[in-house]
């Protein structure tokens, strides 16, 4: 992923460097397996663990060097190891194949992130928490199909996202477990050359669990679920965002991204504050769409593998994590920093002139004997009057005198109060956030 929307937290797990810095812990820890098991001498794994040493970006471009000669990555590694460590380096990937250190440290890096993307999730709820117990009871326009509805809060609005990514960490946490798995089964995974407890030994060693069974490469089922937890973490931050644009379009202007000091939002109109940054979650969000996909399409190998899925990993592993981790932190802050003008809020839910309470009418007519489908046309009709004629809602109930014969000014007058909407917005924050206030 490009540096632009990198941070050195999550991009520090996909550089050369770490990448070998797995695979020397996979190998030391297959080793000390196998010694455990009296298949390797200590002495060799003593040897090992002195000079294998930690990498520099000069190793990483000597192994390079060497893969450009052998064409494989992991006897390029082992080629390595062979110079800096000497004879007892033998001993290293003794009856492994080359999945059983790229699968198990792949699976390492992906826990590592998950454990960075789940950080950054608690940080994106604990925001919205805030703002939500903030405007609880911030009072704005419902809006279904982008037309007004009915009276809501800003606080409610915020809730529901807060749940959303609750849901979000659940499956975090679920991809999590799910891809720390590790391998240590030989050539096709029949462990014909090195006995389970190895596999058992390092697994745990690394802090991993062993796959029950795997073929020459760990499923990659488990891979699809992770970046499908991506995909959908980004769908919900995109949700938010474009909640966030249409709610800062100036016909509507109720929330607004932050505006720094010295930013400026046009190179041709000086007026602008364009919500910049929630058009980038959007466009993010595209990303990790189409990294679950082809995360998808690895599930399909031939036989006991193939490495048509190697090319696909090389690039969504780094760039999944990296783009779900920058969304995270971005949306963060902009929830930290968003600017809510309940004042606009409060001029919305005006400008119909009361339309907007048209179903208390409509239950209140019900409620006093009238069918309901007589009671939606006189209610309807006079909604219409105002949209085709203008004046308020108000003014058209008070002259339809079918209504009247049901209906007194005092009752009528009754449906417009302005707090109806709010009478269980604390038990909705108690349910989804186990406290009212």
């Amino acid at each position: 992923m490009i540096p632009r929307y990198s941070r050195k937290e999550m991009s520090s797990l996909w550089t050369d460097v770490a990448r070998l810095r797995r695979w020397r812990d996979v190998e030391l820890a297959a080793l000390e397996g196998m010694v455990e098991a009296g298949i390797a001498p200590r002495e060799a794994l003593a040897d090992c663990l002195a000079r294998a040493g930690d990498f520099s970006e000069a190793d990483a471009a000597r192994i390079e060097e060497i893969e450009r000669t052998t064409k494989h990555d992991v006897i390029a590694f082992l080629t390595f190891m062979e110079e800096r460590i000497g004879p007892s380096a033998r001993w290293l990937h003794l009856g492994m194949t080359s999945s059983d250190v790229l699968d198990t440290s792949l699976g390492m890096a992906l826990r590592e992130a998950a454990e960075l993307l789940l950080q950054g999730v608690t940080r994106a709820m604990a925001a919205v928490e805030k703002r939500a117990f903030e405007h609880q009871r911030t009072v704005m326009m419902g809006r279904s199909h982008g037309i007004h509805a009915e009276p809501i809060t800003f606080g409610h609005k915020l809730a529901i996202w807060y749940d959303e990514l609750r849901r979000a960490r659940v499956r975090l946490e679920h991809a999590r477990d799910s891809i720390s798995v590790g391998m240590i089964s030989g050539a096709v995974g029949t462990f014909a050359h090195l006995p389970p407890s190895v596999e058992e030994f390092t697994c745990r060693k690394l802090g991993l669990s062993p796959a029950p069974a795997s073929s020459q490469i760990i499923q990659r089922d488990r891979h699809a679920e992770y970046f499908s937890a991506l995909a959908l973490l980004g769908a919900s931050l995109e949700k938010f965002a474009v909640e966030i644009r249409h709610l800062q379009r100036t016909e509507v202007r109720e929330v607004e991204e932050p505006f720094t000091a010295g930013q400026k939002g046009s190179s041709a109109m000086p007026h602008k504050r364009n919500p910049i940054l929630t058009e980038n979650l959007s466009g993010l969000a595209r990303l990790l769409r189409g990294y679950a996909v082809s995360a998808l399409e690895d599930v399909a190998l031939w036989h006991e593998r193939d490495i048509s899925h190697s090319s696909v990993e090389r690039v969504i592993g780094p760039d999944a994590t990296i783009v779900a981790d920058f969304m995270l932190h971005r949306f963060s802050g902009l929830m930290e920093n968003l600017r809510v003008y309940p004042e606009q809020m409060k001029k919305n839910l005006e400008l119909l002139g009361g339309v907007v309470n048209s179903q208390r009418i409509l239950l209140e007519l019900a409620r006093k004997g009238m069918d309901r489908q007589a009671a939606y046309v006189i209610v309807q009709r006079n909604a219409m009057r105002m949209f085709e004629h203008g004046g308020t809602f108000r003014e058209a109930l008070a002259q339809d005198g079918d209504l009247l014969a049901v209906m007194t000014p005092a009752e009528i007058e009754a449906c417009f109060s302005a707090d109806y909407h709010l009478k269980h917005v604390e038990d909705i924050f108690q349910r989804v956030f186990g406290r009212r206030a």
